[in-house]
């Protein structure tokens, strides 16, 4: 799998600064900064309840293998 270095970073943000422009650059380097956190707290959110869901399945289980094991006496 490529990694991406620092001469590659480099490059894609002087084809922004000549693409968006140099005025516009740091508004739109808050805009993407903002995307990813927002990007990066909706799946933070969707990770917890899917743990979520797994320990309440588990606790749900465990009664449901007890009732077994005694109807098995």
């Amino acid at each position: 799998m490529p990694t991406i270095g620092w001469f590659e970073i480099l490059i894609v943000v002087a084809v922004a600064i000549v693409v968006i422009g140099p005025k516009d650059f740091p508004h739109m380097l808050k805009k993407v900064g903002s995307w990813i956190g927002t990007t990066k707290r909706y799946i933070s959110n969707i990770q917890n309840e899917v743990a979520d869901l797994d320990i309440n399945s588990n606790e749900i289980e465990k009664p449901i293998e007890e009732k077994k094991d005694n109807d098995k006496i």
